[in-house]
């Protein structure tokens, strides 16, 4: 059975800016509502969903070009439905902007092929049983840990680690080993903090 949904096609409303493709993209995620939240063991209570990528053997998270009628947010929402087939709630202020060369054009030196990057944290809250691309791009839901192994990129380990600062701000997060980029620091606050945030 096909999706009775269909995903756009062509780039006659593609966004450009300074000769790079603009394009949208999210971190589809959803809490283990068995887990024990008050574990702080993010790597337990937290997966993300990655999808396959055609003609390669990895997985990444859903993206793709950001259209002139549409917001940077309505394209991250538009590629997770039509890419991996789940809608949810998306913040709405992005995790981050980064700059990269489409998969395509990874061995050029040209500027064709450059893209800027949106990328927004969609908590998951349904799941299709048949999407637009499903052909193209299958899914898996994958702990954090896995996450960090199977990122090609690092600007897309470096979204997760937003993501997770993010969902965990208060939190002390046991990612250590996984990926530890030297920019960004998890510190729990102290009880002087908190009462100084509750002045």
């Amino acid at each position: 059975m096909t999706s009775p949904l269909v995903a756009r096609k062509g780039r006659d409303l593609q966004r450009y800016e300074d000769h790079l493709r603009l394009v949208a993209g999210c971190i589809p995620y959803k809490i283990n509502e068995e887990a024990d939240i008050e574990s702080h063991d993010v790597i337990n209570n937290l997966e993300v969903l990655m999808i396959s990528s055609p003609g390669r053997h990895d997985f990444v998270f859903p993206k793709g070009g950001w259209e002139k009628d549409e917001t940077a947010s309505e394209a991250a929402c538009r590629e997770a439905l039509e890419e991996a087939g789940v809608r949810g709630i998306l913040q709405e202020i992005e995790l981050g902007q980064w700059v990269f060369r489409s998969k395509s054009s990874q061995v050029s030196c040209s500027q064709e092929g450059g893209c800027k990057g949106y990328m927004f944290a969609l908590k998951v809250t349904e799941e299709l049983d048949y999407w637009p691309e499903q052909q193209v791009h299958g899914r898996k839901w994958v702990t954090v840990a896995d996450a960090y192994k199977l990122c090609r990129y690092d600007w897309m380990r470096e979204a997760l680690d937003l993501l997770l600062q993010r969902l965990y701000s208060n939190t002390v997060l046991s990612v250590r080993g996984l990926y530890e980029p030297a920019k960004f620091c998890f510190v729990k606050p102290t009880a002087a903090d908190q009462a100084i945030a509750l002045c």
